[in-house]
């Protein structure tokens, strides 16, 4: 049965992503292919930058709670520029930095919800992570929207998709261990790897969920 929800947009269907996962890593690895470079070097200055903040239980912190969000967003801009005009540009970075206070509130919001949920139980606050997982992408294609908005809008979209993210990020797990055997270096090429493929799932999700529009308003 199909299910409709109300948004500042007007009616949104409620669709399930239709893409298999499997297909969406064949997809993002062929996106990749021969373009490595630029997403590696971004994987690997980001990898310093975090090194460097976890040397100080204070630049953790500040990393955590306060850059997080706009650095989210700024990886959100360059594979989502990426995967829609096959265009790598580093410059696509500084765009989460200048839209830095609603990035901040967006992931503080995120976090706490989060949080809240698994005061509960583990099980609440992993899908609560999973609804809120395209939070920033959200922010991306409508930056109108306020931080609760954004997290409203991501969670209607997640509907009936949580399970499949979840199989999506467990698909990766021999990678991940991989990566951590080769002393993380892996991760270096694991990380563009998994950004392109989360890209093109929102993408799989927004036509999806246009398809689906386009029938019940027919």
């Amino acid at each position: 049965m199909r299910q409709t929800t109300i948004s500042l947009q007007g009616i949104r269907a409620m669709a399930r992503s239709s893409t298999s996962n499997k297909d969406l890593m064949s997809q993002a690895r062929e996106r990749l292919r021969g373009q490595w470079k630029t997403p590696v070097l971004v994987t690997l200055g980001y990898g310093i930058i975090y090194a460097i903040a976890n040397l100080s239980e204070v630049l953790s912190l500040i990393f955590g709670l306060i850059l997080s969000g706009p650095i989210a967003l700024s990886f959100v801009y360059f594979y989502l520029a990426f995967i829609r005009e096959q265009r790598l540009d580093i410059n696509e970075l500084k765009q989460g930095f200048s839209r830095f206070v609603p990035a901040l509130l967006t992931q503080l919001l995120a976090t706490l919800f989060i949080l809240l949920w698994m005061l509960l139980l583990i099980i609440p606050g992993i899908m609560a992570a999973l609804s809120y997982a395209v939070v920033f992408y959200v922010r991306h294609d409508q930056p109108e929207l306020g931080p609760l908005e954004a997290l409203k809008r991501s969670k209607a979209l997640m509907y009936g998709n949580r399970w499949k993210l979840f199989c999506l990020g467990c698909r990766f797990f021999g990678w991940i261990l991989l990566s951590i055997l080769t002393l993380l270096i892996g991760f270096i090429w694991l990380l563009p790897y998994m950004q392109t493929t989360s890209a093109l799932f929102y993408e799989d999700l927004l036509r999806s969920e246009a398809e689906e529009t386009q029938l019940l308003t027919a």
